[in-house]
């Protein structure tokens, strides 16, 4: 059974970090591209960043210099550490896998907020 488990997400005042983790399981981790997405109300999804199997990674415009997206292949997991973050930041954050097949976690709220 595949399962893709987030947490870390919270309530943060601008300027602030978290780190988000998502662990993952039933399927071959390291063969898949791993990835965090965001959703707002109203909004469609919007990818966040990615990092392939081998550790390539990608970032939205949007998040560059402040988060960073990586990947420990020997605990299935992938990280997201979010800096500087701004009130426009908050959202639901997913965990996705994209192989084979893709699969999503069930998402995580972070809230940016004074």
């Amino acid at each position: 059974q595949v399962q893709l488990v987030e947490s870390g997400g919270g309530l943060v005042q601008p300027g602030g970090s978290l780190r988000l983790s998502c662990v993952a399981s039933g399927f071959t981790f390291s063969s898949y591209a791993m990835s965090w997405y965001r959703q707002g109300p109203g909004k469609q999804r919007e990818l966040v960043a990615a990092v392939t199997g081998g550790g390539h990674t990608s970032y939205a415009d949007s998040v560059k210099a402040r988060f960073t997206i990586s990947r420990d292949n020997a605990k299935n997991t992938v990280y997201l550490q979010m800096n500087n973050l701004k009130p426009e930041d908050t959202d639901v954050y997913y965990c996705g896998a994209n192989g084979l097949y893709t699969y999503w976690g069930q998402g995580t709220q972070v809230t940016v907020s004074s």
